[in-house]
């Protein structure tokens, strides 16, 4: 089994406790020397300066490769674009480019009077700037808004054939969800190198259960039944380990040769998993306290 080129997913602190965590996890993962790691947007863009200043922080501290999300809500298509150039003049030039949930409390999105109309937009908008690595979301599971998964794989398309670089899928409890997926996208006329397993270790069930429902990702009636378990019997954790080191090596086997985990900024069980995948520590951080 080849060992997994590897990129973790954080979200900005909003308080001091959080950046102590934010920073611990970082301390942790960092050894194992991501691809890249990702910065979130909080929903509506609640987390937009909270975003920018963790990048920034991040890229000028750890010697990270930083990738910063931005997405098309509440915001002009100028505002949009300017956030990009200061992500630029930081010295960050890895974007991941989502349209973006609507702001709590309103059932879907509605584009900004003079905003990007959708992730599309957006992704043309800077490749048309240039000198951005631009990175999208997939979805193995059918986006909850989309007519049918045809319709969601053409969209995927739509994304790469604008200027993306790389698709980052939602996460999946199953290997065949992610390879009937990528099967449906090569014969679409996507290049199934360009997309990445999202990976969710689950540090905590009943999170990620209400996650999952809310993005549409299907959860299988063995998973529920195994949680469930688990939780009567306090193995959650054993459990979680167990069949997120599975899923990996199941999408290992099956050919892929990058993963990308969702961290929730709680990074023991993530760097479990990539010790059990043979991924070890390669690098020290210092200059992160």
């Amino acid at each position: 089994m080849t060992t997994p080129k590897i990129s973790f997913e954080f979200f900005p602190p909003k308080n001091l406790e959080a950046s102590f965590r934010l920073w611990d996890t970082v301390q942790v993962l960092a050894p194992m020397d991501p691809r890249f790691v990702s910065v979130t947007y909080g929903a509506g863009g609640t987390t937009r300066t909270l975003t920018r200043d963790a990048v920034a922080t991040l890229h000028n501290s750890s010697g990270l490769n930083v990738a910063a999300h931005l997405t098309c809500v509440n915001a002009s298509k100028a505002e949009t674009l300017e956030i990009a150039d200061q992500f630029a003049e930081a010295g960050v030039t890895e974007i991941v480019a989502l349209r973006g949930d609507p702001p709590k409390g309103e059932g879907k999105f509605t584009p900004h009077p003079e905003g990007f109309a959708d992730s599309v937009e957006l992704i043309k908008g800077l490749a048309a700037r240039g000198g951005f690595t631009i990175r999208v979301g997939a979805y193995p599971d059918c986006h909850p808004e989309a007519a049918s998964q045809a319709a969601n794989v053409e969209w995927l398309k739509r994304k790469l054939d604008a200027g993306a670089d790389e698709a980052l899928t939602q996460f999946f409890f199953e290997a065949e969800t992610f390879f009937r997926f990528r099967d449906a996208c090569e014969k679409a006329g996507i290049d199934g190198s360009k997309i990445t397993p999202g990976i969710l270790p689950i540090e905590n069930w009943k999170g990620a259960r209400n996650f999952a429902k809310r993005c549409g990702t299907v959860i299988p009636d063995w998973v529920e039944n195994a949680f469930d378990k688990a939780l009567r019997d306090g193995r959650e954790e054993l459990l979680a380990t167990a069949l997120c080191t599975e899923l990996c090596s199941d999408l290992l086997e099956g050919g892929v040769d990058k993963l990308h985990f969702y961290t929730l900024n709680r990074p023991e069980l993530t760097r479990d998993v990539c010790f059990a995948l043979g991924v070890t520590p390669k690098v020290a951080l210092e200059n992160v306290a």
